[in-house]
């Protein structure tokens, strides 16, 4: 598996809105579109954040989230879904929490669990100790598997902590996250730092923020990690920032630097071989056989 890349399409994310990009999928239609577009163009893995249609604002309903996911699985019922528990809006447990109760064929194969709180340009995700061990807790009695998210070398030390504990049960998955304004950034030396600070038996891929997107996708499949990439993290399809990116677009940009570097993409079956998740097509979340 070392010459396949993992992409991890992040559609939608909770900041941008209609005004400042049309491109981004809020509505429930156009994220399983974007969804179903990015399928067919190979990624492994989506992760999944929903946004109230009326406010555009971000939603954390189980309900809702049902919808996006049942229509994801008519099409791609092999596809690995990972839903957001993100603190950046919300810091009750139970809103939090909401979308890991879904079960059957709706059920999340993964969640994201941000490891520390962190402050973004204007804003604070607010995770505390007791409620990220509530959620990993959580996580591991229903069988959904962790997408460890971490901007700093910090947060890493608390995985280590919680896999200490045993809430946190390898292989381990973990986006590092890089170019945020108060956490690691996008340049080499942070990059093999936290990379080399990873536990064993750790996957991971790399995402960049905003305008170094781009160039962390590029230092991730040269080096032959997984990707994070799509609208949630950026919008622009430039540095100038003259051209809006449609999720298709910065897609198909990663799949041509993998070409380059001789790289194929890992399909989602054999991703959820990788993380040691159940097949898929009806049975979804971590394989405890």
């Amino acid at each position: 598996m070392k010459d396949k890349i993992i992409i991890n399409f992040t559609p939608t994310g909770l900041i941008p809105k209609k005004n400042q990009t049309k491109f981004v999928p809020v509505y429930n239609h156009e994220i399983v579109d974007d969804v179903k577009r990015a399928y067919e163009a190979g990624i492994s893995m989506v992760h999944l954040h929903i946004r109230d249609e009326v406010t555009q604002q971000s939603c954390y309903k189980k309900e809702k989230y049902a919808q996006i996911i049942g229509g994801i699985r008519e099409f791609a019922p092999d596809l690995i879904i990972c839903v957001s528990t993100s603190g950046r809006i919300y810091s009750d447990y139970n809103k939090r929490a909401d979308v890991l109760q879904l079960e059957g064929v709706l059920k999340p194969d993964m969640a994201s669990l941000t490891l520390s709180s962190l402050n973004f340009n204007n804003q604070v995700s607010v995770n505390e100790p007791e409620l990220i061990t509530k959620l990993a807790q959580e996580m591991l009695e229903r069988g959904i598997k962790p997408e460890l998210e971490a901007f700093d070398i910090g947060m890493i030390n608390y995985a280590k902590y919680l896999i200490k504990k045993g809430i946190l049960i390898p292989p381990f998955y973990f986006n590092l996250i890089f170019g945020n304004i108060a956490c690691a950034q996008a340049d080499l030396l942070h990059i093999g730092l936290m990379i080399n600070d990873l536990p064993d038996q750790a996957i991971f891929s790399l995402g960049g923020v905003g305008d170094f997107q781009r160039c962390v996708n590029s230092i991730a499949i040269s080096i032959g990690c997984g990707v994070r990439v799509g609208l949630e993290d950026n919008i622009w399809y430039d540095s100038e920032r003259t051209r809006l990116a449609t999720n298709i677009e910065l897609i198909q940009r990663v799949k041509e630097f993998a070409k380059v570097n001789e790289k194929e993409i890992m399909t989602s079956t054999e991703l959820r071989a990788v993380l040691g998740l159940k097949k898929g097509f009806g049975e979804y979340g971590v394989n405890n056989e």
